[in-house]
């Protein structure tokens, strides 16, 4: 899988699907700025359909949150050799920034 350019604040959801497995994986990575200036990684993960779990991390600038993001995007790039089917791009939302 091909890591995407990080586009911060708008949401990337990856999906993995083999119904011949019943592999029917989700996950989701928001970043987001909080009112100190810190920027808040969140991520969801589980089976479609269900509530799943998530986690929130906060870093004190954006590399760090956007080298998080990269690392998770990389982890995620190799899980066709562990669950034997790949993640793919479900969705992102292009924010447009020009107000």
């Amino acid at each position: 899988m091909e890591t995407p350019a990080i586009a911060l604040f708008a949401p990337i959801d990856l999906i993995a699907v083999d119904p011949a497995r019943n592999v029917r994986r989700r996950y989701a990575i928001c970043v987001m700025p909080d009112l100190f200036g810190a920027y808040i990684v969140e991520t969801s993960w589980g089976r479609i359909g269900t509530r799943g779990q998530s986690k929130c991390l906060s870093f004190p600038d954006r590399a760090g949150a956007e080298r998080h993001v990269a690392a998770i995007l990389r982890r995620r790039g190799t899980a066709e050799n562990r669950i034997g089917v790949p993640y793919r791009l479900a969705r992102t939302v292009a924010l447009d920034r020009a107000g």
